[in-house]
């Protein structure tokens, strides 16, 4: 992997990451932790959208919306762990 590659994933993350915090209020982390919650989700975002039959296209901008959904969705699964862990 190239330094021109890793640097695109962090960017793609840490947009990512901040979209889905700004969107899933209440459940932003941080700089460092919403860029690895933006990586994980473009892992979850490029499994599950094609598993639905979604395909948005090639390039950064498709990705960073892919990316944006796998957090959204990361974040919605990690807030009823949140919450269940709170009523207890």
């Amino acid at each position: 992997m190239s330094g021109e590659s890793l640097l695109v994933i962090l960017i793609v993350g840490a947009i990512a990451g901040w979209l889905a915090g700004l969107i899933v209020r209440g459940y932003g982390f941080g700089l460092i932790p919403d860029i690895c919650i933006g990586i994980i989700g473009a892992l979850i975002g490029s499994w599950l959208l094609p598993q639905l039959g979604i395909h948005l296209g090639v390039g950064i901008v498709s990705q960073i919306v892919a990316a944006t959904i796998g957090a959204i969705v990361l974040l919605l699964i990690l807030g009823l762990f949140n919450r269940r862990r709170g009523w207890r």
